[in-house]
């Protein structure tokens, strides 16, 4: 077992429901993210997503949005990312799952690519723009080793189509909670719970609910009956700001009998 999946299923023998907070790489300036990633462990994150600033981030909303464009801003790579993780491991042990798209990894180059992310403590990767049908493709040949790469499901995909990409998901698998990008939302369609209880039945890995969810509330709703959630958008917006003490309330809402 992926030691991805192995933290989350950990956290879930216990009782409690997984957290995967996401912040932007470089937000703020790089510096400050092997700090940033102290504090999300300290404050009981399950794994973190660490995303990669690109000019044309197609599942993200307005507030990654900005937060990669203040980041390209700086000049920040997928190099400087990378090797930020790599100073970061001095101090967490956390899964750390990447989350870029393909054209930085063309530009850094495949290869070079998979060995640093191996030599910088790098778990799991999520590729959005990245394909099913061409995954195989594009890792043939090399060595991927330990490394998961995440698949996303959609509201809209087919049950058949679900069942596909969760056999070949690793580490957990991503179950989209809205139809379009990140952000925070107000309401969730009724029939989402049942949707996501439905993809849990299917998948032999872990189901990690994503997109949307600002609030608490969020939290143990769409936790229900899947293995934990993975909040981005908030979490940026919450460590613009500062307010740490808002992100561990956040956090929170994922163990039991918690009152938020």
């Amino acid at each position: 077992m992926m030691r991805l999946e192995q933290a989350i299923r950990t956290v879930n023998a216990r009782g409690e429901k997984a957290f995967i907070p996401y912040v932007m790489g470089g937000d703020g300036g790089i510096d400050r993210l092997p700090d940033i990633l102290a504090f999300l462990e300290q404050s009981g994150a399950t794994a973190i997503e660490v995303g990669v600033p690109f000019s044309d981030p197609v599942a993200d909303g307005p507030v990654i949005q900005e937060a990669g464009l203040r980041a390209l801003a700086d000049n920040i790579s997928l190099k400087d990312v990378l090797e930020a993780i790599r100073t970061a491991r001095q101090s967490t042990s956390v899964p750390i799952v990447v989350m870029t798209y393909l054209n930085p990894i063309f530009r850094f180059g495949i290869d070079t690519f998979l060995s640093t992310c191996r030599e910088v403590g790098v778990d799991g990767l999520i590729i959005p723009d990245l394909p099913l049908e061409q995954s195989d493709q594009f890792f043939a040949g090399r060595d991927k080793q330990d490394i998961a790469l995440v698949q996303l499901v959609s509201l809209t995909s087919p049950m058949e189509r679900i069942e596909k990409l969760a056999a070949h998901s690793e580490g957990f698998l991503y179950a989209v909670t809205v139809n379009g990008t990140t952000g925070g939302q107000t309401n969730f369609g009724d029939s989402l719970e049942q949707h996501l209880a439905k993809v849990a039945q299917l998948s032999p890995v872990p189901v990690m609910a994503g997109f949307g969810i600002s609030t608490p509330e969020h939290v143990r709703q769409l936790s229900t009956s899947v293995a934990g959630v993975i909040v981005g958008s908030k979490i940026v917006e919450l460590l613009q700001q500062g307010d740490e003490a808002a992100i561990e309330q956040l956090m929170a809402a994922r163990l039991p009998d918690v009152t938020v």
